[in-house]
């Protein structure tokens, strides 16, 4: 197997992205990838090919950021002694790492494979790249492959070859649609009594607000605010890497036009929150959201929301929705059952890496309460 490395998506021929998403994913498409690319150029990106004589066998993507230690310990549950020593190991200013996977998604972005590959035999030739590109960048203090669902499992582990240690990451809220549910109210009535209101109160509350499904033009002319209602869910999130620029969203709607959405939520003219969501394949992906948290409580916009989203899996028919992860537990009161995820990470230092191995095992994700709203 070869391996080749390259810092555009630009350089990748279009066969090679065929071949190597035989699934057809839109993550792993020319135009997401660079949408993501052309407009968020504070991430440094590298694309790693795999190919076995000449056939493509897999695709990495590959991440350079800088963030503060206190992000990534901000949702997991470890011991005040914990945090101490794995704060000291990374310092407590901007550190930068390396992700193995699209910082911006929640789920399995990070590595594409050809059909009938060999799963655990690329991961190795993924984990020498990582070292390779880690030896180019500087300063360096981190290195950071994610998210993997279970199954996965049986081939990653050839990551711990290479110092890596796999910790439990929040899972991704997943809604399963009933194929009898036609509309919001199908899915209402499946609700248990309790969980109905629940519903019902949302809608009422938001009443006031008015929803717009937003065109291209919309999102350039109201990106400023909704870059600013973004931030207000950052700064309240359990865990965000990076900041996304919103002219991201221009190119995607540009790309995927009805199967990007774009929603406003408006009161007194003024936007006070939004949602956003691609289709992929039969799934629904939510994406980011934005919110006026001084007028949550009284208009409801959060739970509004989730909704919606429920509305917009029907409206398009497909057979799950991906809530992503953070407030699980109210996620969960819409219908939302957890898929596990985990990560692997290591310091660049194999020294330090290798004293630190034992704390970064003994961490565990926050735990929730899980709702059972059906029937």
């Amino acid at each position: 197997m070869k391996t080749s490395f390259h810092l555009s998506i630009k350089e990748l021929d279009d066969e090679f992205l065929e071949i190597i998403n035989p699934g057809n994913s839109v993550y792993f498409s020319r135009p997401l990838l660079h949408g993501f690319e052309a407009s968020n150029t504070q991430v440094q990106m590298r694309y790693v090919c795999i190919s076995d004589e000449g056939a493509p066998q897999a695709l990495a993507l590959v991440q350079i950021i800088e963030l503060s230690v206190d992000v990534i310990l901000k949702n997991i549950k470890a011991s005040p002694f914990i945090r101490k020593i794995l704060t000291l190991f990374f310092c407590n200013d901007h550190i930068k790492i390396m992700f193995c996977g699209n910082v911006f998604l929640s789920g399995e972005h990070g590595i594409s494979f050809a059909e009938n590959s060999n799963r655990k035999k690329i991961t190795g030739h993924v984990g020498h790249a990582l070292n390779a590109i880690a030896k180019t960048v500087r300063p360096l203090h981190a290195i950071f492959i994610k998210d993997f669902e279970t199954s996965a499992l049986t081939y990653t582990t050839s990551f711990e070859h290479f110092g890596f240690t796999n910790i439990k990451v929040e899972p991704n809220m997943m809604i399963t649609l009933n194929p009898n549910w036609a509309t919001f109210e199908d899915y209402k009535m499946a609700l248990k009594s309790k969980y109905r209101v629940k519903a019902n109160k949302a809608d009422t509350k938001s009443k006031p607000l008015e929803l717009r499904n937003f065109s291209k033009k919309d999102i350039e002319f109201y990106k400023d605010e909704l870059q600013n209602l973004y931030q207000n869910t950052i700064d309240n999130a359990n865990f965000n890497a990076q900041v996304l620029d919103l002219n991201t969203y221009v190119e995607l709607k540009n790309t995927y036009k009805e199967d990007f959405i774009v929603q406003g939520y408006f009161l007194d003219k003024k936007i006070v929150g939004f949602l956003s969501a691609l289709c992929n394949k039969n799934h629904l992906d939510a994406h980011f959201i934005g919110l006026d948290y001084a007028l949550n409580k009284t208009h409801a916009i959060y739970p509004r929301i989730l909704n919606d989203y429920i509305r917009l899996g029907l409206e398009k028919g497909v057979t799950t929705i991906n809530l992503g992860r953070t407030a699980s537990e109210i996620k969960s009161t819409v219908g939302a059952t957890p898929l596990e995820l985990s990560c692997y990470i290591k310091h660049k230092n194999k020294f330090i890496n290798f004293l630190i191995r034992p704390f970064f095992k003994r961490i565990q994700i926050k735990s929730f309460k899980q709702h059972s709203p059906f029937k």
